[in-house]
């Protein structure tokens, strides 16, 4: 009776540890899940915040005036000279026009005032840009969509109040109900934002765009793909398949290790010192931002490369070895192919991780204002996280709207870049 009694005792013991046992795991599983439900949610409130902020980026308020291109005003000699063409009184016609289909007195100021206020700076460079384009629409009459000022883009899309006291609004009584007046003659819509993809830098936000931005990172990133990716990866398979185990290689893997925790704006410093000061590079360029850029991205790519190599079994180089191939052979004919899928996984991260990179372009000068689009690397440029900074220290409302409007642009392309580099590895990998 007492050993029976022992063992159910012994295994009631037994059972509460298992029960714990249990428990325990249960209570892991939850903490896991609560972990990724956090992080999960984080993830939706960051892009939430930024969509809620930046969909109006996509859009800009119009108007549709009828535009008399007075020969008067644009070209009184008629001898269509480009630089009269140029610096002609564009503002004027848009101007006229407004006040025309507002009833306005040209001759009443305060009202005139008023009434250009609800009219972009831009508006006169859009004339201007017809009239260059096409010299023959001088002396004509046409419809021309012009932009809308800032705060009559703002009051459009809901970012102004207008229950706030007149006192304390951007737009007064009067803008407000002339805007509603546009709005009820179809003069007033809002359409498809084409300018903030093809618009430069600009003091005014509804005329500035990320078009230079894209361009100048189109840029960084071919310098960084044409010279990060054959010098990682060289060095990777040096290191990897013919270098020898001595001091020496342990050193420089130790390095290159230490290299991928710098931080950026380091490499920023190293890029002003050598590229900019020692070699005088141009300031500001696409150039010399790439290779900050490809120092940056290089130690990514070796160790990726590396780690995709050494995952290539043994058994492929003892068997390429043993019918004949030569080390190199091995290497090019087998061992690299088998490693491709892996080492293109890391080269497009190293790739995402640049096109983010803001702290070291600041320091080699990509911070500039820059209105034309550059047209070789070594042209004066910025870059689209770096036009993204400068927006967001802009004090204007539009600007807001604009930054958090590139900032989706920018993780679509990190989106598109990561997703790219999942498929390709579960496509092409093969495992052992």
């Amino acid at each position: 009776m007492d050993v029976t009694a022992g063992g159910r005792v012994a295994k009631a013991e037994k059972s509460k540890l298992v029960k714990r046992r249990y428990a325990a795991e249960r209570r892991f599983r939850l903490y896991g899940m609560a972990a990724i439900g956090t992080a999960v949610f984080f993830v939706f409130l960051l892009f939430g915040s930024i969509v809620n902020n930046g969909w109006s980026a996509f859009f800009q308020t119009k108007l549709g005036l009828t535009v008399h291109f007075d020969e008067s005003v644009i070209d009184k000699s008629g001898k269509r000279d480009r630089m009269t063409l140029l610096t002609a009184n564009y503002r004027k016609l848009a101007r006229e026009a407004l006040l025309a289909e507002l009833g306005v007195d040209p001759a009443n100021r305060p009202m005139r005032r008023k009434a250009e206020a609800l009219l972009s700076r831009g508006a006169a460079i859009q004339l201007r840009n017809i009239v260059m384009d096409d010299p023959s629409v001088i002396g004509t009459t046409r419809k021309v969509w012009l932009l809308a000022s800032g705060n009559a883009d703002a009051l459009m899309k809901g970012a102004i109040d207008r229950d706030v006291p007149e006192s304390r609004r951007q737009l007064d009584n009067q803008q407000v109900a002339w805007l509603d007046e546009l709005k009820q003659k179809d003069i007033l819509s809002l359409t498809f934002n084409t300018g903030l993809f093809t618009y430069g830098a600009s003091s005014q936000p509804e005329t500035a765009g990320i078009g230079v931005a894209a361009i100048g990172s189109f840029f960084m990133m071919l310098i960084v793909v044409l010279l990060a990716v054959p010098l990682g990866v060289a060095a990777a398979l040096y290191l990897e398949e013919f270098a020898p185990q001595n001091r020496w290689t342990d050193l420089i893997e130790v390095n290159i290790n230490n290299l991928a925790a710098v931080p950026s704006i380091v490499f920023g410093l190293l890029g002003l010192a050598v590229f900019i000061n020692f070699a005088g590079l141009p300031r500001s360029s696409s150039l010399v931002g790439g290779l900050v850029l490809t120092l940056m991205t290089l130690p990514t790519v070796i160790i990726a490369t590396r780690a995709a190599i050494r995952a290539v079994p043994p058994s492929i180089r003892e068997a390429a070895l043993g019918i004949g191939a030569s080390k190199m052979q091995t290497v090019t004919h087998h061992v690299l192919p088998l490693a491709l899928p892996g080492i293109l996984t890391g080269t497009i991260i190293g790739l995402v991780q640049a096109l983010g990179e803001t702290a070291p372009l600041l320091m080699i000068g990509l911070v500039a204002f820059v209105v034309d689009y550059p047209a070789t690397p070594m042209d004066p440029a910025t870059a689209l996280p770096v036009q993204i900074y400068m927006w967001a220290t802009a004090a204007e409302r539009g600007f807001v709207e604009r930054t958090a409007g590139a900032t989706i642009i920018l993780l679509g392309f990190l989106i598109l870049m990561n997703s790219t580099a999942v498929i390709m590895r579960r496509k092409f990998e093969r495992k052992w």
